[in-house]
């Protein structure tokens, strides 16, 4: 079943990669909207999320948050299908490169970090391009879907480092080496891999890998593929830390909660707040402050 699943999938996505990068983003945009109004239980978790980081948030800002949405579910099949220079030719600026041929060029290794917002799936593609970047790797809990996934993500200057003990060692040697390392710091890991950390004034379960590259790093950067109006392409970002990276592992992941609050509080309407930011694991113990 999961084979025929697969391979259905598969030309589902094939299909869908020939329509153009922009109708594609306003089907998305469609798709986002309704399902924010037709879904209550998807509506409550989206504008709670929303309103907790953005107190402020008007109906105007919801609902471009669940367009910006839906746009990035019905990108994934043009990203992940299209040609790679056409994928990386839709990155049409590109603001910040300099911070990384700095930190690169001194030879221990840089972290990428790119939350849930915008056109992700993108920046890898571009930095890849330029420079080799080996990128942590969760396999998705449906099995059809992970071919799909590992052939639109791996490959052409992208290397697929597992969410286990052996895709650590990976990217412990990537950094050793000093090559690229690029994680998402605010996908919730599995029990044991994470500590409770402040986000947006709630408590989020937050990886503590990211925080401990980070010290074994040359230098880290916030990375954000801004998706323009009107299916223009994308605009990446590499941000310096506005909060720096220092002290214990604990101390860096506050830090980098702080660094990902600070881009998504630029580009609200970008980042995924359908996302379970807040889930607890199983087997993870829920601490007492939880918002």
């Amino acid at each position: 079943m999961s084979t025929f699943a697969s391979r259905f999938a598969t030309g589902v996505f094939r299909l869908l990669s020939r329509i153009p990068l922009p109708l594609l983003q306003a089907a998305g945009a469609l798709a986002g909207r309704l399902m924010h109004a037709c879904s209550a239980r998807f509506r409550r978790e989206f504008d709670r999320n929303l309103r907790v980081a953005v107190p402020t948030a008007d109906r105007g800002l919801i609902r471009d948050a669940a367009a910006h949405s839906g746009r990035t579910l019905l990108e994934l099949p043009w990203i992940w299908m299209r040609p790679r220079k056409e994928v990386v030719a839709s990155v049409v600026q590109v603001s910040g490169w300099e911070h990384v041929e700095r930190l690169h060029a001194g030879g221990r290794g840089v972290v990428l970090l790119t939350p849930h917002m915008g056109a992700f799936e993108v920046a890898a593609r571009l930095i890849a391009s330029r420079i080799p970047i080996t990128v942590l790797y969760r396999a998705p809990r449906q099995e059809w879907l992970r071919p799909l996934m590992e052939r639109g993500r791996d490959g052409d200057g992208v290397s697929l480092a597992a969410a286990d003990a052996s895709g650590v060692r990976r990217l412990l040697r990537t950094l050793k080496d000093g090559g690229m390392v690029g994680i998402l710091p605010d996908q919730v890991p599995a029990n044991g891999e994470g500590v409770w950390a402040g986000f947006f004034g709630g408590k989020a379960y937050t990886m503590t890998l990211a925080a401990r590259l980070s010290a074994l790093a040359g230098g880290t950067l916030m990375v954000f593929a801004e998706r323009l109006t009107d299916g223009r392409g994308f605009h990446l970002h590499f941000i310096e830390a506005e909060v720096p990276l220092e002290g214990d592992t604990l101390q860096r992941v506050e830090a980098i909660n702080r660094n990902v609050e600070a881009l998504v509080r630029r580009w609200p309407a970008q980042y995924i707040w359908g996302y379970k930011r807040y889930k607890c694991p199983p087997g993870v113990q829920r601490p007492t402050t939880v918002e």
